[in-house]
């Protein structure tokens, strides 16, 4: 994502193809895009880096739902389904989707609706498997009932996990039968709001930080979440790794159906994240953690106002849609 969008201008294509490369031949099996992201570069800088023989060594995930062309809203009317999967098998130049994600939830189209057209797409060969982000327990479940879902994607942090998702994680003592699985967008908030590290010395926020920009989050809690990152890096220091890594292991101990999906536009952060492998947590170590994370805790939202549906939606009931 941070390639081609949202965290400054997009980085040099050359530059990002060799870090695909270099991923991939470092083992990375898994690629996860949207037709949001640029909008839309992500995919086609994706489907360049796929050639010569990349794309038989990953499964590609992309996400379709956010229309940004002009005025920015959710979409999950089956002909829109079907038209945004077409244009981002172009775009990545593949034959099919691994994995193909409803990015956000239409809270105007019941679930069963989109997912009749998504269980088209598949038996056509044009998707393999079916996902989704940011949905509601209850959503998921109707959701599974028209096809298998086999992802469900969170954002998540040591210090924001919110009651929504927590809910959803609540589903995890089902999922032998859903046979699902949970891809969370790790996110560390001291680096998503703008907060800079000190060498593991604490936190601080630059002057020009988006920490004070954002309506969702106040000066206020931005004290109390500094609060919590300073207590997360001092776990850091007993672990002896950085402040990323233990949020990466974090997640990756949530359980074996739970995976850390991190992003980088830098050679060194990749091998800094692949290193997170390697930091073991013990029982203690998850309990401490968890009390960062306990909803209690987090401060400010993830969004502002201007996104009221964007989390954890609900979307009508299959007996009120009239196509």
């Amino acid at each position: 994502m941070g390639m081609s969008a949202f965290y400054g201008p997009p980085r040099p294509e050359p530059d990002m193809i060799n870090l695909i490369h270099q991923a991939i031949n470092a083992g990375v099996t898994f690629l996860d895009t949207s037709d949001f992201y640029g909008p839309k570069t992500n995919e086609i800088l994706l489907g360049k880096a796929l050639k010569d023989g990349m794309r038989e060594k990953v499964e590609v995930a992309t996400k379709f739902g956010i229309k940004c062309d002009g005025v920015w809203e959710v979409n999950g009317h089956p002909a829109y389904v079907r038209a945004a999967c077409e244009a981002s098998l172009q775009r990545l130049d593949i034959d099919y989707i691994d994995l193909y994600y409803q990015h956000r939830i239409d809270t105007r189209v019941p679930i069963e609706i989109t997912m009749g057209e998504l269980k088209n797409l598949v038996e056509e060969g044009k998707i393999k498997y079916v996902g989704l982000s940011e949905a509601s327990a209850s959503t998921i479940r109707r959701a599974h009932a028209v096809h298998p879902i086999t992802a469900i994607q969170l954002e998540c942090s040591l210090v924001g996990v919110s009651s929504g998702d927590r809910k959803v994680l609540c589903l995890t003592p089902d999922w032998s039968k859903y046979l699902m699985n949970i891809l969370m967008r790790e996110k560390n908030h001291e680096l998503n709001l703008g907060f800079r590290t000190d060498g593991g010395e604490g936190i601080r926020i630059p002057s020009d930080s988006r920490a004070y920009g954002g309506k969702h989050v106040s000066r206020s809690e931005i004290k109390e979440l500094i609060l919590a990152i300073n207590r997360q890096d001092n776990r850091t220091r007993k672990k002896g790794c950085t402040t990323s890594q233990l949020s990466l292991a974090w997640v990756h101990h949530q359980g074996d159906d739970v995976v850390p999906i991190p992003g980088t536009t830098k050679i060194q952060n990749f091998e800094q994240n692949i290193g997170a492998l390697s930091v073991k947590l013990t029982p203690e170590d998850m309990a401490e953690l968890e009390s960062i994370a306990s909803a209690s805790s987090v401060k400010g939202d993830r969004y502002n106002a201007g996104f009221p549906t964007y989390l954890n939606s609900e979307t009508p009931q299959l007996s009120s849609w009239k196509a």
